[in-house]
């Protein structure tokens, strides 16, 4: 609350003063500034007709403002009427005369005068009433509305006999307006000056001697008014008295007031009263008529009366917010000249014929979605014309709307926030606010605000999924696209705009953007390399979604890429081991029963699926009806029992067969020794190393037979040696490069995972014991081991990962050994 301010020189002799000269005549204008602020309300006194760019008062001094607020709170005049006569000099904080303000046309009679307007500011809201009092100044003479006035007198008119005079106007007020009247000569007349209940001074003039028309037949008279103004200012109209013969009755009202009450939508030329005298003359004296004296000219606007009947009627639009009450001053008139005067009272009610009016003062839009409850969104003024109950006005809006409506001073209401806005859901409001009055029946006013709701980054985009799976063949080209995953944002403009980023993690140790790249705008998921399913079947990672708003929003997704296998590898034959340099054979004797097990062919697929689903047929053979392979297993056993006849050396050849799409294979020969004896075999089976024939004799078979298992034990024990320094050389190389060499896991996948669907789903350890005598002969399955993995490529090259390697050395007591 500001500080009480008063600039009155009658209270505290500070008053400024302002000389003007107006032709040659010089006025006093007292330029008192009466400055009140209190709860936001300053009051200045400027006189009327002052020049446009005077300075009424500055409002920065007496509000407590600066310039600075002025300009940063858009200071701007709201005034209730249509004109500005009071401008705002924003760049000085001073009130300004816009245009001229003549205070008898703003105001007429009505007295004080004053311009109420509001000073607005904004950021945050503030409201200033600022009331201006306009002072009269003597810039108007008494005026009469005629230039001579006729009068007609009997002669026998009686000592003391009173005539109505016609007022003179003047439109300022106070001590400027008509103050007093005086006549000449004076000869036969005086004046009387009289009021009205309204303050107005009317005149009447008064027989003081009789009247002779022999002796003088008319009298020149000079009626002047005087205002109190200073200098003071006149206005005369000429009175001519014609004096008649006898009438020396006057007419006399019923009443010497006369009392009525209209409502203000009474139609025109409805008969208000009639008023009524009579004259106790008889003939043409007694004939009276009726007139307006000493009538206003507003009053003559509104109201006429009948000359013969004395009825008063409506001519004009009543409008009680404009005028609540008039005077008539009815003169009844003889044809001698005689006359009466009498009062009519009109009271005018108040009808609600006025419906509110709602100006939007101030108004936000769009405001941001997440505005806190109470935030201002607009300023309205509600203006009723009607009084009482007619012109109380309440303002309302829908209760489902988000918003209410709070009276802030007379006449003036905020539009604010009721609750919580959200854009995504109610992205713009058409807010209907009714001004309804309390009159019977009541009037009402509707006004519509369009707001619109601005977007604010509250909405994280959000995927479609909770997770993706993608499937993508090996093989597949470098830059092929796999998959894209779609995220949406509720949010609009740039807080809608989602970019795509591949989150930082590793896949098989190494970082995922070295196996597939996210496309920033659309989210596709393309191959930065070509996948094998052989070495990584499936692998994870994330994907993040990020807005465009400030600060930006996130989200997560987790894709899983699945690589599908292809028919690229063919079957891998493990058993029996192809030797360029040696002959060796599957020995069956001659005794050997029909489905005698001879071997079996043991083969892998590194593919998965059906596509290592392995398939066994006999491709060629010495006797076809002697020997059969198991489809499935790969088991060559007898068909029919050996017998004498057959031939020694049998050379079997077995193609090996995936069931991909197309097909792969792989052939294995077979000999197979159909012998007794080792001496048999031998000799169907030369050593190639050497050209000479060998002696039957036993002990040279025997000696032969000891260097051979001696050779081979010694062959095995280098082969040994050597794969051991070749393991720990390469496991040295690779802990003493950090790690960094690329190690590409080689094996078959379904041959070493139990539950596969290969051919063989378990690695198994034989144990062949071989004497001389084939029925001794013995085949013995080990306990399958599920913790070897044996992964070989197709020129025998072993590639085995640095764990696998362990786990082999550690299962190297499973071997296969064949003891012959």
């Amino acid at each position: 609350m500001t500080s009480l301010c008063s600039l009155n020189a009658g209270r505290r002799g500070s008053s400024s003063r302002i000389w003007t000269s107006l032709t040659q005549m010089k006025l006093l204008v007292l330029f008192s500034f009466v400055v009140s602020v209190a709860h936001g309300q300053v009051r200045y006194s400027i006189p009327e007709e002052m020049k446009k760019g005077s300075v009424v008062g500055n409002i920065v001094q007496d509000l407590g403002l600066d310039v600075k607020r002025l300009k940063s709170g858009r200071a701007r005049i709201f005034t209730e009427d249509s004109r500005e006569y009071i401008a705002l000099n924003v760049e000085k904080g001073t009130l300004v005369v816009r245009e001229r303000i003549d205070r008898e046309e703003l105001c007429a009679q009505v007295t004080p005068c004053s311009l109420h307007f509001q000073i607005i500011l904004e950021n945050p809201m503030e409201l200033h009433r600022i009331d201006v009092e306009i002072l009269n100044i003597n810039d108007h003479a008494p005026v009469f509305d005629r230039k001579e006035i006729n009068l007609e007198m009997m002669e026998s008119v009686v000592f003391g006999s009173r005539f109505s005079l016609e007022s003179a106007h003047d439109p300022d007020v106070e001590k400027n307006t008509l103050q007093r009247y005086s006549l000449n000569p004076t000869d036969h007349f005086k004046l009387k000056e009289l009021t009205h209940g309204d303050g107005t001074k009317y005149v009447e003039m008064v027989l003081q001697t009789p009247l002779d028309r022999e002796e003088h037949e008319e009298h020149k008279l000079t009626l002047t008014a005087f205002d109190g103004g200073s200098p003071q200012k006149s206005g005369t109209v000429q009175i001519t008295v014609i004096v008649i013969d006898a009438n020396d009755n006057p007419p006399v009202f019923s009443q010497p007031v006369y009392r009525v009450s209209l409502a203000e939508n009474t139609p025109r030329s409805s008969v208000v009263l009639t008023v009524s005298a009579t004259d106790r003359d008889k003939g043409a004296n007694a004939e009276v008529t009726y007139s307006f004296a000493q009538t206003t000219r507003k009053a003559l606007e509104i109201f006429t009366i009948d000359a013969d009947t004395g009825d008063i009627r409506v001519n004009g639009e009543l409008d009680y917010e404009k005028s609540k009450q008039y005077e008539l001053n009815v003169e009844a008139k003889d044809k001698g000249g005689l006359s009466d005067t009498s009062k009519v009272l009109v009271e005018i009610s108040d009808v609600n014929d006025n419906a509110p009016v709602i100006s939007v003062i101030s108004f936000s839009n769009p405001i941001p979605e997440d505005s806190a409850p109470e935030t201002v969104i607009a300023m309205l003024n509600v203006k009723d014309l009607d009084s009482g109950k007619n012109g109380q006005v309440k303002c309302s809006i829908h209760p489902s709307l988000p918003f209410k409506i709070q009276p802030s001073t007379s006449n003036f209401y905020s539009l604010v926030t009721d609750r919580l806005l959200d854009r995504e859901s109610t992205p713009e409001y058409n807010i209907t606010i009714t001004a309804t009055d309390e009159g019977s029946p009541p009037f009402s006013t509707n006004k519509t605000l369009h707001l619109k709701i601005a977007d604010v980054n509250d909405n994280a985009p959000v995927f479609q999924r909770q997770s993706y799976t993608a499937y993508v063949l090996e093989n597949n080209s470098p830059g092929a696209s796999i998959f894209a995953v779609t995220a949406s944002d509720k949010d609009s403009g740039n807080n809608a705009r989602i970019s795509y980023f591949l989150e930082d993690a590793l896949v098989n140790g190494v970082p995922a953007s070295a196996y597939i790249s996210v496309h920033a705008e659309s989210g596709e998921i393309l191959a930065v390399r070509s996948f094998d399913y052989e070495q990584s079947k499936e692998f994870d990672f994330r994907v993040r979604a990020q807005d465009g708003g400030s600060p930006p929003l996130s989200s997560n997704v987790s894709v899983k890429i699945v690589v599908q296998d292809q028919n690229d590898n063919a079957p891998q034959v493990l058993y029996p081991v192809q030797t360029a340099g040696s002959v060796l054979a599957e020995m069956v004797p001659r005794s050997a029963d029909v489905g005698y097990l001879v071997t079996k062919v043991v083969a892998v697929d590194v593919d998965s699926g059906q596509n290592a689903w392995l398939s066994y047929k006999l491709q060629k053979a010495t006797d076809r009806a002697l020997f059969e392979v198991g489809a499935q297993n790969g088991e060559i056993r007898t068909v029919r029992q050996v017998s004498d006849k057959d031939a020694v050396k049998q050379k079997l050849t077995v193609v090996v067969e995936d069931n991909g799409q197309p097909s792969r294979s792989a052939t294995v020969n077979i000999n197979v020794a159909v012998a007794d004896t080792f001496p048999e075999v031998l000799s169907e089976f030369p050593d190639p190393a050497h050209d000479k024939d060998y002696n039957d004799d036993l002990t040279f078979y025997l000696v032969l037979a000891l260097a051979v298992v001696s050779f081979l034990f010694i062959v095995s024990i280098i082969a040994i040696l050597s794969v051991k320094c070749y393991r720990w050389r390469r496991e040295w190389m690779f802990y003493k490069s950090g790690a960094n060499l690329p190690v590409i896991p080689y094996y078959p996948p379904l041959y070493a995972d139990v539950g596969g669907t290969g051919t063989l789903q378990h690695v198994y350890n034989y144990e062949v014991c071989r004497t001389t005598d084939s029925r001794k002969s013995d085949l013995k399955y080990a306990r399958p081991s599920t913790d070897s993995i044996i992964s070989l490529d197709s020129t025998g090259t072993h590639t085995l990962t640095h764990a696998q390697r362990e786990k082999l050395s550690v299962d190297s007591d499973h071997q296969v050994r064949f003891n012959r």
